[in-house]
């Protein structure tokens, strides 16, 4: 998904040698300088799994790091990105699952950036051509969904709407598959915005949970994030029942952040 706007100019290229899968040398397309300190740089902010994944995948999706060859060892990167070596595995894990990148392994192996075609999958074209309104629903996410937070926690919430944030609570973390989890993720969501008593807010909670589903449902489930999210939520529903209600917004912006970060990683 394209959110960030083109550079003005795209640098001259120089021939790259890199090895194929079958071990072949081969002449791929690279900047002629080093591009990626524009694109990776500390990472700031609640979760370092879900910037690193954005950063890494948009990196490649520019063309910094290209086609065929091997991303900086990971020593480097953790460095550059100021994250423990652990996190950076997971997030090219994540990348891996996508199809962004694959792993050699053995002698002069390592992480390799697969070509364009390979996380252009079914399903994704009509979401880039919906490239815009999708980042104008993850900007109206942000407003929203921490304001419901902020509005539920601040009333004295009935018994029965207390249970049904629970409830709904309880069914994002039994979930048994994907399908089931991302329901469940955003019947908590509504439910949320339903104990607010705002037909507004609950209008406007249930417009942007509909883009939020065709985006996630266009990416890998990464039981890391789902690790993350489901600590998030938690956060969230706590901070609700005891009234908490700046704890309530706050978690929430956290939340919204870090999806909206995998997402731009991940679309197309």
């Amino acid at each position: 998904m394209a959110f960030r706007a083109a550079p003005p100019f795209w640098p001259e290229v120089r021939p790259l040698t890199t090895r194929s899968s079958s071990g072949d040398d081969r002449q791929v397309t690279a900047p002629a300088y080093d591009l990626s300190a524009a694109v990776l740089c500390r990472v700031q902010g609640h979760h370092a799994f879900e910037a690193c994944v954005e950063q890494l995948a948009t990196a490649i999706r520019l063309g910094v790091f290209a086609e065929g060859s091997m991303l900086p060892p990971e020593r480097e990167l953790a460095g550059r990105m100021a994250v423990s070596r652990a996190t950076l595995r997971e997030a090219i894990a994540a990348l891996r699952q996508a199809n962004l990148v694959s792993t050699q392994r053995g002698r002069g192996g390592g992480t390799v950036v697969q070509p364009a075609a390979a996380f252009r999958e079914a399903g994704r074209t009509e979401l880039a051509d919906r490239a815009d309104e999708l980042a104008d629903a993850l900007t109206f996410r942000r407003i929203v969904e921490p304001g419901a937070c902020h509005a539920a926690a601040s009333r004295r919430l009935s018994s029965e709407h207390l249970d049904l944030v629970r409830a709904t609570l309880d069914d994002v973390l039994g979930a048994q598959d994907e399908a089931a989890h991302r329901q469940a993720d955003s019947r908590l969501h509504l439910a949320i915005a339903t104990v607010t008593e705002s037909p507004m807010t609950i209008n406007a909670v249930t417009a942007v949970q509909g883009p939020l589903h065709d985006m996630l449902t266009a990416i890998p489930v990464l039981q890391t994030n789902i690790e993350h999210s489901n600590r998030q939520h938690r956060a969230i529903v706590r901070a609700i029942e005891r009234g908490d209600a700046p704890a309530a917004r706050r978690e929430m912006e956290r939340h919204c952040d870090d999806t909206a970060a995998l997402l731009r990683g991940l679309l197309p």
